[in-house]
């Protein structure tokens, strides 16, 4: 390496090029910077708009919308009397209360009178809300909460899709703020901590929020021409996965570059030297996480669509900035950038990595034994994941915290029918509309059905009639969101579609939750090969082999597994989730899988160039010693970036954190420091096949073997 020369420019452009690369992306974040805090203002929180596009319930929400006269969200009022039955004069207080609703600013309508429960313990009342009312839903939902508190003696709830809609904008609330905060002040931290560095961390932070702010404002100008959809969540996903990539891809330059630096005196060379020496290394990784992103297009649920070209945009712009803006600040800073330390011909070698070296000493002492005891363990690990519920959250998982929504929807359904506010909305022809309201009430788990009338309540009155066809409510008897009541969905679909001629469809809250949990199943079979078949390609043509790519695939794998066997066990047994949502495996096999073969293309590639030297047992050793201590410290910011996910205090977010958190570090301190390199010392030259290093002899290349 010190004998190598590296070309360079004339003087003033050595300096010229780096100059200009500091002036433009200062350019860049300070006009396309303030985007990272405004795309929320294109963001819906509307989880309607992100249903399986071919789905049943999706149909019939496009076929509801001839029977609304004005398209509304509706908010449920419930009210108790602390134990005691409610008396006629509270029923005829909570009536007026609404009543003086009408015509306020966001109200559609007249709300309805205040029924009292079969056990008269509780009345309801629905009031409906404009559905376009963005921040103003939760003034227009006090003003309602603030009505119906003047009932004397009775306590009011609200609950129904205003209240979750405006539970889930609050908790997404300061999202833009708090959760970049939470995360650059944790990756700072630990920056800080390990390399003892005062400058280099605060530069890493410094590029990773102009890749952000350039993301940001890409995502914005396509979501606001309608290109891309964009929601809470993905927002979240988006700023964690950027600040999380663009700090890996930039360890893994200024390691090099730290190595460049200990050996040549010439910084802007040194500087190039390190990105042509880490460039295959970071675009194959980067390129296996955006492609893996964008296998969510194949997905037919809207939001998992929504999330791969957003996270692929976000990738590529993480991989921009580190490879341009780094290297620049880098090469005009040299020695500095490190400071106080200062890089020494140990960093050059393995002699600067002592624990790595005794690790690499282990592994290479009984590399079988390594292997087989590392898989065995994980192999137990794995086989708790199939106890993992994809089943969908119930209602009071949904938020961590105690949400008002969720408790005036458990009061609701203590004393009225659990899919009360809920309703499966049936789409049928009016001429079998007696037949399919019919089939409908005889079915096991509905307590109640009836056709809209014009007064738009179900049995208020003639049907209302429209296109020639009709909409019947159907209240089911458990809760929306419970198991018994998806079984009930599927006995309904069942009853109604077999009235002849109806062409009835069936739909509303059950149905979809329904629906998506079957979908997001479809997709995972779909979309899981296609991401380990992208996975594979890059790692062939990246490490022109056959046997160590598919030996990657199947250790990430494998660690995909155990990882969903831990949170199994933790989520059940120490956080009290009794499911995760239908998406959850999906979204933490492309990061865990995607992410987490970036460890291994960092380990691999320097262990291909280093055997191409020094043979495999010996060049197998040295990547893993030159490379353990960057690739151990960003897993840990990456494990850190993705815990931030867990200030959102959303069941969803906490469980994609822990699995991406925990599975991160299981890949950087298991798989890659020993089952990885331990396989490919035990199989030899021959894992690298069919390359010229395949093609040596095991004799020639590495000497004995070593014990196993």
């Amino acid at each position: 390496m010190m004998g190598r020369r590296v070309r360079t420019a004339p003087g003033r452009a050595r300096w010229l090029v780096p100059l200009v690369l500091l002036v433009v992306w200062l350019g860049v974040g300070g006009t396309l910077g303030p985007y990272a805090g405004k795309l929320g203002e294109v963001a819906t929180n509307d989880q309607a708009a992100f249903l399986p596009q071919s789905a049943e319930s999706t149909k019939v929400i496009e076929a509801r919308e001839a029977f609304d006269q004005s398209e509304t969200l509706p908010a449920i009022v419930v009210w108790t009397a602390g134990g005691d039955r409610v008396t006629d004069a509270q029923q005829s207080a909570a009536t007026r209360a609404v009543a003086e609703l009408a015509g306020r600013p966001g109200i559609v309508g007249a709300p309805s009178p205040a029924l009292r429960s079969d056990d008269g313990q509780a009345l309801q009342a629905v009031v409906q809300l404009e559905p376009d009312l963005g921040d103003e839903l939760s003034d227009v939902l006090g003003d309602v909460e603030e009505r119906a508190a003047s009932v004397p003696g009775a306590t009011a709830q609200t609950a129904g899709p205003a209240a979750s809609q405006a539970d889930l904008s609050q908790a997404f609330a300061g999202i833009d703020g708090l959760l970049l905060g939470v995360a650059l002040g944790a990756v700072l931290l630990i920056l800080l901590l390990v390399y003892r560095s005062v400058l280099l961390p605060f530069l890493i932070i410094f590029q990773s929020v102009l890749a952000l702010g350039l993301a940001c404002a890409v995502v914005y100008a396509l979501a606001d021409r309608d290109v891309v959809r964009v929601d809470g969540q993905v927002q979240g996903i988006l700023s964690i996965l950027v600040i999380g990539a663009a700090t890996d891809y930039a360890l893994l330059l200024a390691a090099r570059f730290r190595e460049e630096l200990a050996v040549r005196d010439d910084r802007f060379a040194a500087a190039l030297a390190a990105v042509r020496r880490s460039f295959g290394a970071i675009t194959a990784s980067a390129a296996t996480v955006a492609l893996a992103l964008l296998a969510l297009l194949a997905s037919d649920l809207t939001n998992n669509r929504a999330l791969g070209p957003v996270g692929a945009i976000g990738i590529v712009c993480a991989v921009l900035s580190s490879l341009t803006f780094l290297p620049a600040a880098l090469a005009l800073l040299g020695r500095k950038a490190y400071w106080p330390s200062r890089p020494s011909r140990s960093d050059a070698s393995t002699e600067g990595h002592r624990v790595w070296r005794r690790v690499a000493a282990r592994v290479g002492a009984r590399p079988r034994r390594t292997w087989v005891v590392t898989a065995l363990g994980l192999a137990v690990l794995a086989a708790f994941s199939p106890s993992l519920s994809a089943k969908g959250v119930p209602l009071d998982e949904i938020f961590v915290n105690d949400a008002p929504s969720v408790s005036a929807q458990e009061t609701l359904g203590e004393h009225f029918p659990g899919g009360s506010g809920n309703p499966a909305v049936i789409i049928a022809d009016a001429d079998r509309a007696a037949e399919v309201t019919a089939a409908a009430r005889k079915t096991e788990g509905v307590a109640a059905a009836g056709a809209v009338s014009e007064s738009g309540r179900p049995g208020g009155g003639e049907p209302l009639v429209v296109d020639g066809r009709v909409r019947i409510d159907a209240t089911l008897s458990d809760a929306a969101d419970s198991d018994a009541a998806k079984e009930t969905i599927v006995r309904l679909r069942a009853d109604v579609h077999a009235v002849s001629g109806a062409d009835a469809l069936v739909g509303g809250y059950t149905a979809q939750q329904y629906d998506t949990q079957q979908t997001a199943a479809q997709d995972r079979t779909l979309i899981v090969p296609v991401v380990l078949g992208i996975i594979l390609l890059i790692l062939v043509l990246l490490l022109r082999s056959l046997l160590v790519p598919v030996l990657l695939v199947a250790t990430v794998a494998l660690n995909f597994l155990a990882t969903l066997g831990v949170s199994a066990l933790v989520f059940q047994h120490l956080l009290g989730f009794s499911g995760t949502d239908a998406s959850v495996p999906l979204y933490g096999f492309v990061f865990l899988v995607a992410l987490g073969v970036d460890y291994n293309i960092f380990l691999m590639s320097r262990a291909r160039e280093e055997a191409l030297v020094h043979g495999n047992r010996e060049g197998v050793l040295r990547g893993l010693t030159t490379t353990g201590g960057v690739i151990t410290s960003a897993g840990v910011v990456l494990a850190a970036t993705f815990a931030a996910l867990t200030v959102i205090p959303l069941a969803f977010l906490v469980q994609i954190a822990f699995i991406v958190a925990f599975g991160v570090l299981l890949d950087t301190l298991v798989v890659r420091s020993l089952l990885v390199p331990a396989l490919v010392l035990d199989i030899g030259p021959r894992a690298w096949w069919p390359s010229v290093l395949g093609r040596e002899s095991a004799g020639a290349a590495d000497g004995p073997k070593p014990s196993a």
